[in-house]
């Protein structure tokens, strides 16, 4: 059979690759569409959360410095602990900057639980003056609207087992539509007209050209970033992404090795309660450059004393951390930073490169801007398939006329 030559002006078919393409980017779009909407708008909403919440609790997460030495960390935490009851704290944050209150915190959660709500028995923080041992506040994170935000982002408010893999899955669809939407946008030919379409928003057009413009258009303008946070995202769902990106950044299939250490039990009752103020002192002059300390204080009788310090403000990625015998003091192993492998690196500055701390503010601004593009991508591309239908159901209407009247 031979087949027909396309006239000169007149449209050519559309190949079997590129049918195939628009059938994956409609169907996949309309599968995860509701599900991308939720993780992005989330997001959305969680990228300013520091600074709401800074500016929200800023009579209790901050104070006046007064020009003297913090108490030690020892009674702080009894402070602490006393206003949060028989809820044991976990772990603590120690802020540089005179006027930040330090913060104790104590979680427990139910791995049983179907969401949120009960995966998370309780999340509370008290905060503390370091100079007086005041406790300003307690807060409750559990039911703080941007830690359920979070966790709507994570999880949709289910348990991270039962959440966490329809929000992966979504967000892998969400990679091939990205990539499927690349190859649809991409001009046959590069002319002015097609530059044009492609790159600019014709608002004087009718609602439906302009819906299509901002599906089309701005969907190719976040693509990179939108990529970028699609699968840093991934990372955290699928073990077997977070491997191949540590192995491609590392250039080694060989994990980091890692070293245990535990204190050594004593014979004598030695206050190691007291040891841990000795151990921070000494985190403090080891690691002079941290602008907040987190610390991890021995729990369990071989446990030691985890203290790391991280030199950013905001970032979770610099972290240096030394662990401490928890009787004596001594310093029993000590990871750098800079001592980690591009791979390590990589996974560590994962969460900061998510939520667009990697770029301070304007990372932060870059990163809403492209997750409110991503949230209207499945609402533009549903009214575009929308119209395509009733378009067709329209044409077959009027053909089914004209075949009637033709057969008059």
């Amino acid at each position: 059979m031979i087949k027909k030559k396309a006239k000169k002006g007149e449209k050519r078919g559309k190949s079997g690759i590129r049918k195939m393409i628009d059938w994956l980017h409609l169907w996949l779009g309309l599968v995860s569409g509701i599900i991308v909407l939720v993780i992005a708008v989330s997001g959305c909403l969680f990228t300013f959360q520091k600074e709401i919440n800074e500016w929200y609790y800023h009579d209790k997460m901050f104070v006046t410095p007064a020009g003297t030495a913090p108490l030690p960390v020892t009674q702080l935490t009894r402070n602490a602990q006393e206003a949060l009851g028989d809820r044991l704290i976990s772990n603590m944050t120690a802020y540089k900057a005179p006027d930040r209150a330090w913060e104790f915190m104590t979680y427990k959660g139910n791995d049983t639980a179907l969401t949120y709500f009960g995966a998370v028995e309780y999340y509370e923080v008290a905060l503390v003056n370091p100079y007086t041992g005041k406790v300003t506040a307690v807060l409750d994170y559990k039911h703080n609207f941007f830690f359920i935000v979070k966790y709507l982002h994570w999880s949709l408010l289910l348990n991270t087992p039962y959440g966490q893999p329809i929000v992966g899955w979504a967000t892998f669809i969400f990679v091939v539509l990205l990539i499927t939407g690349l190859v649809l946008w991409w001009p046959k030919k590069w002319t002015k007209a097609t530059r044009e379409q492609s790159f600019k928003v014709r608002w004087k057009a009718g609602f439906k050209r302009v819906n299509y413009d901002l599906h089309n258009v701005l969907g190719f303008y976040a693509m990179s970033v939108a990529l970028v946070l699609a699968l840093t995202g991934m990372v955290w769902s699928f073990t077997w992404f977070r491997t191949a990106v540590y192995v491609a950044a590392a250039g080694t299939i060989t994990a980091p090795a890692k070293r245990e250490v535990k204190s050594v039990l004593q014979t004598v009752n030695n206050t190691n309660q007291s040891m841990l103020d000795s151990c921070f002192a000494a985190a403090q002059r080891i690691l002079p450059d941290a602008r907040r300390y987190y610390i991890r204080a021995a729990a369990m009788p071989e446990a030691v004393h985890t203290i790391g310090g991280y030199k950013s403000r905001e970032q979770y990625f610099s972290a240096d951390e030394l662990k401490f015998d928890q009787y004596n003091g001594q310093l029993l192993a000590r990871s750098n930073d800079t001592h980690k492998n591009r791979g390590e690196r990589l996974i560590d500055m994962n969460y900061d490169i998510h939520v667009g701390a990697i770029g301070g503010i304007w990372g932060k601004i870059v990163v809403f801007i492209v997750g409110l593009i991503c949230a209207s991508l499945p609402v533009t591309g549903f009214y575009v398939w929308w119209n395509k239908k009733k378009k067709s159901k329209k044409k077959i209407v009027l053909d089914n006329k004209s075949t009637f009247v033709t057969s008059l």
